[in-house]
């Protein structure tokens, strides 16, 4: 099942009663008679959710909501003043065996992790390769070159390389793009974008049994979601993808639009091939967790990333 995606731009008051979310707009409840006010709350099956983003400083969610989403490992997203996700809440028990996997994950060995990291950017450059070659005209016979040389723990920094090569063929040579976090759009369509597949990634990590904390690569003591931030990463060019397409339909993506952002909500729900199966994005982003834990357990020796069609 397709779990949902909420987004909440308006003054809301949301909340819950028995498996539904309800949710109450104040500017529509206002204008109503009190006789018909209730016939305008809608309601959502809290299973059916997968994700929630908040984006309106006067929205208020009782306690009660915020623990039946938990319960049902629904991730929600704070934004800040400029649209921008800027926090994360996940359910601490998001799998019956938290402990035991806590534990394996912790003891998985040096070896284990730098080979999936070697998986994990051998994924990205393939699938940066992929798009590079159905979008645009760029030779990318050197990235997927590049794939297949990834050495343990990418030792010799190809995933770099790739990058450096990528982001300067991906968006129209007008732009004179460079990827930065704090550049110049559409830096900002990213930014919200990967925001987004982080948290993504983090449910679908908690939903497995292991800790977003407790990276493979990425290992900065500051960082609560370094594994997350590992995994996502053959992920991102569907974001890119996402965002290339937004670029080049005319829409002005300077600034987080109502239209930009309606957008950017669809990487949840964005085709994508895995395993040789064609699922959403937000339930790929399961089997690759599950199939990272039997990596890490030594279950299985590859990491079930999507594959982008070329």
């Amino acid at each position: 099942m397709i779990k949902r995606t909420l987004y909440f731009s308006s003054p809301a008051y949301i909340s819950s009663t028995l498996t539904q979310l309800k949710v109450k707009i104040p500017a529509v409840e206002k204008n109503l008679p009190i006789d018909l006010r209730e016939e305008f709350i809608t309601t959502t099956p809290i299973e059916d959710i997968g994700l929630v983003i908040l984006d309106n400083p006067q929205i208020t969610i009782t306690h009660r909501a915020i623990q039946a989403l938990a319960e049902n490992n629904c991730a929600i997203i704070f934004c800040d003043g400029r649209s921008m996700p800027h926090s994360l809440t996940l359910p601490m028990e998001g799998n019956t065996l938290l402990g035991e996997r806590s534990r394996n994950q912790t003891n998985a060995s040096l070896p284990t992790k730098k080979q999936l990291w070697q998986q994990t950017v051998q994924a990205k450059i393939a699938n940066q390769s992929a798009l590079l070659k159905s979008c645009t005209s760029t030779v990318t016979s050197n990235m997927e070159r590049w794939a297949t040389e990834v050495r343990s723990n990418d030792s010799t920094n190809l995933e770099a390389r790739a990058a450096v090569y990528y982001w300067s063929n991906l968006f129209p040579k007008e732009l004179s793009f460079i990827r930065d976090r704090d550049g110049a759009p559409p830096n900002n369509l990213l930014n919200y974008g990967y925001s987004i597949l982080r948290a993504i990634i983090a449910r679908a990590l908690v939903g497995t049994g292991l800790l977003p904390a407790l990276g493979i690569f990425h290992s900065n003591k500051y960082n609560a979601y370094a594994l997350a931030d590992d995994i996502m990463e053959p992920y991102r060019p569907y974001v890119d993808s996402v965002v290339l397409a937004i670029v080049r339909s005319g829409l002005d993506f300077t600034h987080l639009s109502k239209e930009v952002k309606y957008e950017l909500l669809s990487i949840p729900t964005l085709d994508v091939s895995i395993n040789n199966l064609t699922r959403p994005l937000i339930n790929a982003a399961t089997i690759t967790t599950s199939s990272l834990y039997k990596c890490l357990i030594k279950e299985e020796r590859k990491i079930l990333y999507p594959q982008m069609a070329k």
